[in-house]
């Protein structure tokens, strides 16, 4: 019971930070786009448009560009591996000296650095390993690239949907005075949220964090409103 539970927290500890990362992105494009089509004085239904067409095209984009990051990282260590491997079997005596001079430059020496030497090289994995990790510096990485791509792309569209939840709802119910103001405050919140985990992953102070996250949020927001409000005044005034 104490295994599977502590596969559990390994597991979510993997795909947590792409959770975050993923939720933070979406958020603050989705939102951006809301600030800068408010700016620009778009009705409700054209912001829904825009907001959806970004959510869904910029979270895939995000989602595949995650999943082809972490493919390549396996990809590569799966190939220096193999290398590794091919080399103690065509020439372990090189291969045995190789990693003597590795640990020695770690530091180690003497009788010690013989013993060491002599244990790693009894398992050809921890042999091979250790020159991964200890020379190349690559580290076997347990994280799917599938299942990262999928919980960026879950986490874009979940968080992404904060800001525009305001606008379907008012686009169908009418009843909100200024859906703006709502959308801002619901995004706020989200980024509040995003920000709590994503101090759990940074091991960051919390309220660090959380000031961060809306910090970011607010300022991408400035951005877009402005531009927005600037482009739609210099092309009323052109027409």
């Amino acid at each position: 019971m104490l295994s599977e539970t502590n596969r559990f927290y390994k597991t979510l500890d993997n795909y947590l930070g792409e959770f975050v990362y993923g939720g933070i992105d979406g958020c603050v494009t989705t939102f951006a786009v809301v600030a800068g089509s408010v700016g620009a004085g778009l009705d409700s239904g054209i912001i829904i448009v825009l907001g959806f067409a970004n959510l869904f095209a910029d979270g895939f984009s995000m989602s595949v560009g995650a999943y082809l990051s972490t493919k390549s990282t396996n990809d590569s260590f799966k190939k220096h591996k193999k290398q590794e491997h091919l080399k103690i079997k065509e020439n372990p005596t090189r291969e045995k000296e190789r990693l003597k001079s590795i640990l020695h430059r770690k530091g180690y020496e003497g009788e010690l650095l013989e013993k060491i030497v002599d244990f790693t090289t009894e398992s050809e994995s921890l042999w091979v390993d250790t020159i991964l990790s200890e020379d190349l510096d690559k580290i076997e990485d347990q994280k799917s690239p599938l299942a990262i791509g999928l919980t960026t792309y879950v986490s874009f569209i979940l968080i992404g949907l904060i800001p525009l939840s305001v606008y379907v709802w008012d686009y169908f119910n009418h009843s909100l005075e200024n859906p703006f103001f709502w959308s801002s405050t619901l995004t706020a919140l989200g980024f509040i949220i995003i920000g709590i985990l994503k101090s759990f992953v940074s091991h960051t102070n919390i309220f660090k964090s959380i000031f961060e996250t809306l910090i970011l949020g607010t300022i991408a927001a400035l951005v877009s409103y402005y531009v927005g409000d600037f482009l739609e005044n210099f092309i009323v005034s052109h027409s």
